[in-house]
């Protein structure tokens, strides 16, 4: 018999634990960082790369097939919450991929995490062929969602939608042959063809037939709840409006989406008694609650939306995704599929299982949440700064339709709305704010808010100053343009 053969060890093992292929990979990370560390400030593009970085784009267009949103190439460098473009610029990335990056640019932990998924032979993860890494992110990912929930088991995919897609089949499948499903208005789910029909936005779906079968329910808004007489009465309204769709389709709901913070919807925030008093319907008529966190995971002040509510015992699936890399979806045991239901050839790269598990690692080992802790306190300058706008420049914040206040979200997801909430004028605020050097989307079907999704990990509390600089120049070129 070999010597191979023999061996107390796999030849894997014995690569990642080499002393040598260690010390190098700690050597390329400083030297990564030594020009990393270089980006310290905003900076407009370098003339010289002018017209490389046009040919860049005009390529993209070309595979898009139409305009990028903004002309946002990478050069492949930052430094916290900067990140420079391929045309030499650097901006304060307050939009993170939609929330992807929260680890920020340039992190050394994130680049030695991506540098030590290069050296394992597997490219790509899937259902008949994997490492343990994809497993072991599960399991974190299931650890800390298990300390307030009932959730028992996971399922990694590539996406967001993806996840949403493996969720909608365990209700469907649990709660056969119910094939309605409740979701609250201004919803988003994706854009695969089913989630397209879901998510509450007529232009994510033109042109797609409709198949799928939704009753909306109104998400809680203070203004609306006050001018009804107090946050009861809306929830009583809500509960009836459940009640009645129950009624008119008996036995026919197979779940109800709970975003807890709407996303693109508006940023919307909502109280736990209105969630707790639609949940309590939906158990009392064997309905399945869905708790899409895919972009609020991580973000609220608990790592889990649905522990900063105290709602985890009433969660029967789970859906996460972006800041997390890897995308999953999460069940109770008396959710459990059927073997067969969920598969797929890619459950996600190997840089997606060692960077998911660095972030878990960094949420859960840092002083990030609760009411004192650095996300809370990240928010609350947010909105210092934003009343420090209104102060200065009151005509640029008029009211908003049903809006009680001008700034708003929790934790990481932050929103202010500036000029009425008027769409065009918020779509050219993040214009010209990237032009200054702030990257920023917007949110909302009407009012719209100029959202952002800082890496508040990597933040810096003498940052926010510097961002709002940059945003108060892109508010007045938009106040000058009328």
């Amino acid at each position: 018999m070999s010597a191979s053969t023999t061996a107390t060890t796999t030849t894997g093992k014995s690569i990642f634990n080499d002393p040598e292929i260690g010390s190098s990979i700690d050597s390329l990370v400083e030297q990564v960082m030594e020009h990393n560390r270089t980006i310290t400030d905003v900076k407009a593009p370098n003339p010289e790369l002018a017209e490389s970085f046009e040919a860049i784009i005009e390529r993209c267009k070309a595979v898009k097939g139409n305009n990028l949103v903004y002309p946002s190439i990478g050069s492949g460098a930052g430094n916290g919450a900067l990140v420079e473009m391929a045309d030499g610029s650097v901006k304060w990335d307050m939009l993170t991929g939609i929330g992807v990056h929260f680890l920020g640019h340039g992190n050394p932990k994130v680049i030695k995490a991506q540098l030590l998924a290069g050296i394992n032979e597997a490219t790509k993860h899937g259902n008949l062929q994997t490492n343990f890494g994809a497993y072991e992110f599960g399991e974190k990912l299931l650890k800390l969602a298990s300390r307030g929930s009932n959730l028992k088991h996971a399922f990694l995919t590539t996406s967001g939608a993806m996840a949403n897609e493996s969720a909608i089949k365990v209700c469907y499948q649990k709660h056969a042959p119910a094939s309605r499903v409740l979701a609250f208005e201004h919803c988003f789910m994706g854009r695969s063809v089913t989630m397209a029909q879901i998510g509450d936005s007529a232009g994510g779906r033109v042109g797609i037939p409709l198949s799928t079968q939704v009753d909306y329910i109104p998400f809680y808004n203070d203004a609306i709840a006050e001018e009804m007489g107090g946050a009861s009465k809306f929830t009583d309204y809500c509960v009836k409006r459940l009640q009645e769709y129950i009624t008119r389709y008996p036995k026919q709901h197979a779940c109800f989406i709970f975003e807890l913070v709407q996303g693109e919807g508006g940023f919307n925030v909502a109280k736990r008694d209105f969630f707790k008093a639609l949940m309590d319907v939906c158990r009392d008529n064997g309905i399945a609650i869905w708790d899409d966190e895919i972009q609020s995971f991580g973000r609220t002040e608990s790592m889990f939306a649905f522990e900063q509510y105290d709602l985890g015992e009433y969660v029967d699936v789970f859906c996460v995704g972006k800041m997390t890399q890897a995308c999953a979806t999460l069940w109770t045991e008396r959710y459990n599929p059927k073997p067969g239901l969920l598969s797929g050839t890619f459950t996600g790269n190997t840089s997606d299982f060692t960077v998911g598990s660095l972030l878990l690692d960094e949420l859960s080992g840092n002083d990030f949440y609760g009411p004192k802790g650095k996300f809370a306190v990240h928010h609350a300058e947010f909105r210092s700064q934003v009343k420090k706008l209104i102060d200065k420049h009151p005509d640029w914040f008029p009211d908003a339709p049903e809006t009680k206040e001008l700034v708003g979200g929790v934790g990481g997801m932050m929103k202010f709305t500036p000029f009425g909430g008027d769409k065009t004028k918020v779509m050219k605020t993040c214009k010209h704010a990237y032009e200054e050097g702030v990257i920023s989307f917007y949110c909302g079907h009407g009012p719209f808010h100029v959202r952002m999704l800082p890496p508040l990990p990597v933040m810096k509390m003498e940052d926010w100053s510097r961002v709002f600089d940059c945003l108060e120049r892109a508010l007045a070129r938009v106040a000058q343009e009328g």
